[in-house]
């Protein structure tokens, strides 16, 4: 497309809500995407230190979580 003024490139021929509104979502799933990996990741660290430091990690039956 060409546009001749910032004006109409921002406003996208008249999709600007849903151009605009697209770029938004995509990065607010992205930041927080980074955020939950930078927790899970955190964790495992954590969880990776307390086995070294106390041995041997069991699961616990019924259970997801990963008990020392």
């Amino acid at each position: 497309m060409h546009w001749n003024s910032w004006s109409e490139f921002l406003h996208m021929g008249g999709y600007a809500f849903y151009v605009w509104g697209s770029y938004g979502v995509t990065a607010v799933l992205i930041v927080g995407e980074i955020l939950l990996l930078r927790a899970h990741r955190q964790k495992a660290l954590t969880l990776a230190k307390r086995t070294v430091k106390y041995g041997k990690v069991e699961k616990e039956e019924g259970n997801d979580e990963i008990a020392a």
